[in-house]
Order: structure tokens, then C-alpha cells, then sequence
């Protein structure tokens, strides 16, 4: 595992990559999108942060392939599900994702976690650089949408408050992802349409890949934004 920094570890990045990708049917993270893993685009503007980043993944096959593709393996970490934790050993969940992050960050003595599904590949730094801002003093910073919808995948977590609910719900089989959230809670909901899309027009952080058409698609719909953004 890379050195962490003592000076970055207040607030680290989670990429959850450990899905079962079963509409996709072969890793999501890893897919090429414009010429490169889908991941990697992600990496590029979380780098500019200056913070760590861990990778969550299913198993250790999946950490080696990780490591094996992408460029500047050396500058990520890797934190393996903790499978056992669950009642269902078959049970593939976020959930289970966010516990092992939790665990491993709160060990390491990490205050916050920004937390990010890997079938996001157009996450605005901006929107980022926002909702870190934003989550000074709050327990949760995460993204509603006008509808009431939440975005639990791209969230700011504070660990002590969120690694004991989601244990819990491991525990009593409930992977919904928003159950995690306490009454007690200080939260900053940022609303989406009114807050980020000041940020980021389009809203294209939210677009999420979920079968290998959706890649298809985005490569032809953002064609001229990523010719312009090289």
C-alpha cells in the first residue's frame, strides 16, 4: 500500500469499483471510454487534489487487474470488501463497499470520505471542489435532486458518524445505501439542480454508465467536450 500523507489525511477519496457490473457484463471501472479505462478519467481530476485515493474492490484478482491497467497504480490505494462481515456470502452490495471503506480509513485515522461510484466518468472537478468546501461541520454532504432523490455514490461521509449504521445494516440485511442516514445526523444536502448545475451546466457528473450501449452513446454525445478538454 502507497505511504499515506499525514497532511491529506483528513479527507480521502473511495472509488467503489467491486459491483457485479451484471447488465454490463464485464468490469465497469476497466471499460475503455475514449481509449482508456473508464476509471482513469476519473483519476485524472481527482489528482488535482492533492488527497489520497483508495480503490474498494470485490477481491484480490480484481485489485491485481487494477493494478496491471492503470497508470499511476502506484499512487493508489486498495481496500478489499470485507466479504465476511455479511450474513449472505453471495450478497455483492455497496453497502458492504462503504463498511470496508469506513473500516479501513477510520483505522487509519482519516476524518471524512468523499465517496464515488466508478460509472461516473464526467465528474466536474468544480462540483468536487464545491461539495468538499461545503462539508465543513457537516456529518454528510451529499447531492438531492428536486424529485427528493439522494446520490448516496457521490457523497461526502463523515466516518465515525456512518461506519456503526452501516454495520448495522449489514447486519439486518438492508443495503439500501440512504439507510445509513441518522435523524441525528448534521447534514448539507446540496440541491443539484439549483446548487451544481451553477457548476456544471449540463449536469454531466450525474451521467452513470450502466450497460456497455450507455458508453456507446456518451462517446458520440461528448465527443467535442473531451476534444476540447485535451
Amino acid at each position: 500500500m502507497t505511504q499515506i500523507s499525514e497532511k491529506r489525511n483528513n479527507l480521502a477519496f473511495a472509488i467503489l469499483v467491486g459491483g457485479r457490473s451484471s447488465r454490463f457484463g464485464t468490469d465497469k471501472g476497466l471499460y475503455p471510454l475514449f481509449g482508456k479505462p473508464i476509471i482513469q478519467h476519473q483519476l485524472e481530476i481527482i489528482y488535482s487534489f492533492k488527497k489520497d485515493i483508495f480503490i474498494n474492490a470485490h477481491s484480490n484478482d480484481q485489485i491485481m487487474n487494477y493494478k496491471s491497467i492503470l497508470t499511476n497504480s502506484d499512487q493508489l490505494n486498495f481496500i478489499l470488501d470485507q466479504n465476511k462481515i455479511s450474513p449472505n456470502n453471495n450478497i455483492r452490495s455497496p453497502m458492504i463497499g462503504f463498511y470496508s471503506i469506513f473500516k479501513e480509513l477510520l483505522a487509519q485515522n482519516y476524518t471524512k470520505v468523499f465517496t464515488i461510484s466508478c460509472d461516473m466518468p464526467l465528474i466536474n472537478p468544480e462540483v468536487i471542489k464545491f461539495m468538499i468546501e461545503q462539508s465543513k461541520g457537516y456529518d454528510c454532504c451529499i447531492p438531492i435532486w428536486n424529485n427528493g432523490y439522494l446520490e448516496p455514490l457521490f457523497a461526502i461521509y463523515r466516518i465515525e458518524k456512518a461506519i456503526e449504521p452501516t454495520y448495522k445494516n449489514i447486519k439486518t440485511k438492508t443495503y439500501k445505501l440512504i439507510n445509513i442516514l441518522k435523524d441525528n445526523w448534521k447534514m448539507r444536502y446540496i440541491s443539484i439542480e439549483n446548487e451544481l448545475a451553477l457548476l456544471d451546466k449540463d449536469l454531466i457528473t450525474f451521467v452513470n454508465l450502466n450497460v456497455v450501449n450507455d458508453v456507446k452513446k456518451l462517446e458520440t454525445q461528448h465527443r467535442f467536450f473531451y476534444k476540447n478538454k485535451e
